[in-house]
Parts: C-alpha cells; structure tokens; sequence
C-alpha cells in the first residue's frame, strides 16, 4: 500500500509527525507493508521550519516540496491543485491523507478525487457553524469529499451523521495533536521560563525570576484588522492582565504590524511587566502552557493543550470548531469573543484552578487508530 500525506503549514507537520511514526512502526512489525510519500505544499512559508524544528519534533523532512507560497485563498488553492495532480499522476498513492482545514488540506481531497484516489481526512467532523471562516468552508468540502472521516471526538463524529454521512465513513480515532503533546512532554518540561523569555524577547530584559504569569496569542483578522476592537482589548491588557501578574505575549506578524500601524507598539514594548516575544518553538510554546496561570488566545490548537494540560483559557473567538474544549464539556476554555465589557467581566470571574481533562481517546495513541482504520478500510 502507498500513502501520500498532504501538508501545507507548521501546525500540520506537528499533527503528521506521529502518524508517520505509526507507519514506521506498523513496518517495522508487519515487515515493511506501507510506502509513504510527504508532500508539503508550502502554503506557509515559515522561517523557523529549519533543520532543528525537523530534528526537535522527530519530523522527517518532506519527500516533495511544491513551494507554493502565500496568495489568496483562490490563488493558494488553484496552484497547490495543479501541483498535486501532477504528484499525484506520479506517485499513484492508493490513499491520499490530508489534515486538519489549511487550504492544501481543500486542494489535496479536491485533485485526488477528481483522479479517484481514496482520502482519508484527519481531525473530520470539527464544526463552527460559521462559514465567514475560510477554514469552515475548507473543512465541509474536503470532509464531503473524504472517504475516511478520522474524528478527534465523538461531537465531530455527530457533526458528520447529521451531515448524512455513513457511519462506515466515519471512525472515531482521538486527537493526534495530543500524540505530539505526550511525545513533547518531559522535554518542555526540562526547560526554564527565564531561558525561554531571555532568549526570545524582542527587546532588552534584566535577569529576573518569573512565578505567575499569563500568555497570550492574538493573530485572527476579527481582533487584530480594526484599530476599534484591537485598542480596547490593549488597554485591558496593559492595565489589568499585566497588572495582576506578567505577562508573555509570543507575537504574530501579522499582529505586531496592526501594533505598529495603529500608533499601539510603542506602549505595548514599554510595560513593565508584558515581555514581546518572537514566535517560538513548539516545546517553547508548551512548557509556557504548562505553567501559566491563565491563557488568552484566539488559536484552536492551544485551546485542546489548555484541555489536557488544565490551563484556565480564555477563548477571544465567538465561536469554536473544538467544542469539547469549552468548560459545558470539561474542558478549560471560555469563549468571549472580542467584545471588552464580557473579556472583563470572564478574565475576573474565571476560576483559576487548573482542572485537566482528557476527553475519549485523548491518549497519545490516536497515531496507531488511524493507521489501524486506514488498512482495515481498504
């Protein structure tokens, strides 16, 4: 059997790696039963996708490279499919395995079916419900398209039937970032907050000790485009958040951009207690999750960390594709929006208590499941 992994962005590379690993152990038992091609289509350039990030995360480095680069949605998409056909023409992948709602995961199930390769999506079923997300209408076509629905959760596999989807479509396998979380774990875990902070801040710090702190990341358009929304939302940063304990801000491009042009960069480089950070690597990332006091965030992949790991989060998005990481379910995260009167109003109220929860299947085994669901499928 041959095996052609799509993916387009950093994110995915974390979500493939212990698939990968799977099928290198599958072979290792079964005497070598599976070929697997990674195509990266290079939809997001990333100048921190080094030969180290490869080798922290145990990442084989990709068998093709498309170079596709950034463009709009249609430009992306349209590019990444004539690329893929032609791999895929090549290659002639028995399945084709795309993840998670980047548009290389829409091109990918697009181009297959049209030459009638099976695909097999992973992370399926997740739902917002709001289709001004490019991402949503990534997510219901490629799962349209998909022959193999491997869902993180039981919601997600709900989401499908009501959808009219069959159930031999449809196999519950976990969350395969939870994999990479467990891998990740006791190397984060070694690392030292001051070690981190020192070595990515983006402007000059004093040696110091950090106790309780709190991070945050903010980078989607509907926070960060309107000076109007973005501004209160400063405010209530520097002069409550930072107020209360420090606070780590790892920040996005596109982010310190709207700072800078929005006159807000220069007030928010010179509080005393919030540290500018540069975006940081993946242990990095975990090991500040691991021991904050509080997350502020408008990315869904920190929202099922804050789950497992217990970190209170609240969620600035209306909506979220990852229910099952809302406190209703378990989970630690508190959706609020952009709104600044109900972040207030959640940011002190919140119970700050941490209370991990590992939903079904949130093991580090979700790796196995798939490549398991994948052979007894064809």
């Amino acid at each position: 059997m041959k095996i052609l992994s799509i993916v387009g962005a950093r994110p995915n590379f974390m979500k493939i790696a212990p698939f990968i690993k799977a099928i290198n152990d599958y072979n290792i038992q079964k005497e070598q039963s599976i070929e697997h091609v990674l195509v990266h289509t290079g939809q997001h350039y990333d100048k921190n996708m080094s030969a180290t990030f490869f080798e922290a995360l145990q990442i084989p480095f990709p068998d093709i490279n498309l170079e596709i680069g950034s463009g709009s949605h249609a430009e992306q998409v349209g590019k990444t499919m004539i690329a893929l056909e032609k791999v895929f023409i090549e290659q002639k992948p028995d399945w084709v395995v795309v993840v998670g709602d980047v548009n290389a995961t829409l091109a990918g199930s697009v181009s297959a079916k049209k030459l009638h390769i099976k695909v097999a999506h992973i992370e399926a079923g997740l739902r917002s419900r709001d289709e001004k997300m490019p991402e949503e209408i990534n997510r219901l076509v490629t799962d349209r398209l998909s022959d193999l629905l491997l869902t993180p959760d039981k919601m997600a596999s709900q989401n499908l039937r009501d959808e009219g989807v069959p159930d031999n479509k449809i196999s519950f396998v976990g969350n395969i970032m939870i994999d990479t979380l467990e891998r990740n774990r006791q190397q984060a875990k070694k690392l030292k907050i001051e070690d981190i902070v020192k070595n990515n801040s983006l402007v000059e710090i004093n040696s110091r000790k950090f106790d309780a702190f709190a991070l945050l990341t903010m980078h989607r358009p509907s926070n960060v485009d309107k000076k109007e929304i973005l501004e209160p939302i400063i405010d209530f940063l520097l002069n409550e958040v930072s107020e209360d304990q420090d606070l780590f801000w790892p920040i996005h491009p596109r982010t310190k951009a709207k700072l800078q042009e929005f006159g807000l960069w220069e007030k928010v480089r010179d509080c005393k207690n919030l540290f500018l950070l540069s975006p940081l690597g993946y242990h990095e990332m975990l090991k500040l999750n691991m021991s904050a006091k509080i997350v502020l965030t408008d990315s869904g992949g920190l929202q099922e960390e804050c789950t497992v790991l217990g970190t209170p989060c609240l969620t600035l998005r209306w909506n979220t594709e990852r229910p099952i990481t809302l406190r209703e379910y378990g989970g630690a995260s508190v959706l609020v929006g952009n709104d600044i009167n109900i972040i207030k109003k959640e940011y002190r109220s919140i119970n700050l208590e941490r209370k991990p929860d590992r939903p079904e299947l949130w093991d580090g085994e979700t790796a196995y499941r798939i490549v398991k669901s994948i052979i007894s499928h064809t």
